[in-house]
């Protein structure tokens, strides 16, 4: 990468956030610099580059702590994890299909007030629907970022194990902290509870807290988001769909959405000659969103590792190929 490219690459990693962009960039101008005979200069930046390392760290651990605000909290302590995320949606590569139906939830709930005026009620309470790896928990904390709210995240399977006994009363928190903070709830791996599969004796644990969440979904009146998220949604329990205002299903992407990812993947990178970007994407059909990501990242890391200017091809082809071969 040229120097002027290299410094362009730098400015837009930073604007965009995106901070392990931004530290592999600096480490190549570093290294450039290095190889120049510019030794001193090439240390000075890599102490900088530290120093910025650690406080970004710092400021993160503030930014994902939980926040014991209440004695509610402090007891889902052990069952909520708590984001405040920077990503937006614009930062996705989504299908036309799901990027419409998250616009039109994002427009309602940035004129909630004037829909309540109508006695009308925005979209907030959400199915994601698809295989892993589709983008389900990042629209999630795409949404949160977008209305600049926490993220609450909730495993459910660790409800069923962790509060034996005490699962529907644990539920109950939840839902009253929804009235609480607004906030965005993710309810991940949400088949945990609202499949028909057996779980050996805890079936009858299950089956209560199933029916305690429809019970608290029907009668939640909160500004909150609450958001389901399964990759088997054919083994769910029928009653549940009727109490979602939308169902938005992940398909695995197509080509062009692959080929987009990619090019997202690479900003501020070169792409060596050999396979095209278009190519590249027709050999990973089949994949998840989040294959072709990590794919995209390891050969990158290649990149920096052989200390060469752009990223293979070649190198990219056989990551796409590794991740197709674990099916």
């Amino acid at each position: 990468m040229a120097a002027a490219e290299k410094i362009k690459a730098l400015l837009q990693s930073f604007g965009d956030e995106d901070d392990n962009r931004f530290y592999t960039t600096a480490m190549q101008i570093a290294a450039s610099e290095a190889k120049k005979g510019h030794t001193k200069l090439a240390e000075e930046l890599k102490v900088l580059i530290e120093k910025i390392k650690s406080k970004r760290k710092v400021d993160s651990v503030s930014k994902t702590r939980i926040l014991p605000v209440n004695e509610a909290q402090r007891e889902l302590k052990d069952l909520l994890e708590v984001y405040r995320p920077h990503i937006k949606t614009k930062d996705m590569v989504l299908t036309e299909q799901v990027s419409e139906a998250i616009e039109r939830i994002l427009s309602e709930q940035l004129k909630f007030d004037q829909l309540l005026q109508h006695n009308l009620e925005p979209r907030r309470k959400l199915m994601l629907v698809g295989p892993p790896g589709c983008g389900k928990t990042m629209t999630a904390k795409a949404i949160a970022g977008d209305l600049e709210i926490p993220l609450f995240i909730i495993r459910l399977d660790g409800l069923i194990s962790r509060y034996m006994g005490e699962s529907i009363a644990k539920l109950k928190l939840i839902f009253d902290s929804m009235y609480q903070h607004r906030a965005v709830y993710l309810f991940d791996e949400f088949d945990s509870i609202g499949s028909n599969r057996s779980y050996g004796n805890d079936v009858g644990e299950i089956k209560r807290v199933l029916n305690s969440f429809l019970m608290n979904i029907e009668k939640d009146q909160s500004n909150s988001l609450l958001i389901a998220a399964t990759n088997i949604p054919e083994s769910l329990d029928k009653a549940l769909f009727r109490r979602f205002d939308d169902i938005i299903q992940y398909p695995l992407p197509s080509s062009k959405e692959i080929a987009e990812l990619i090019k997202v993947q690479l900003k501020g990178y070169s792409l060596a000659k050999g396979k095209t970007v278009n190519a590249l994407a027709k050999e990973a059909v089949g994949l998840s969103f989040a294959d072709v990501s990590n794919a995209c990242k390891d050969a990158i890391k290649e990149m920096i590792v052989q200390n060469t200017e752009k990223v293979s091809s070649a190198t990219l082809f056989k990551f796409i190929q590794n991740k197709k071969t674990k099916f």
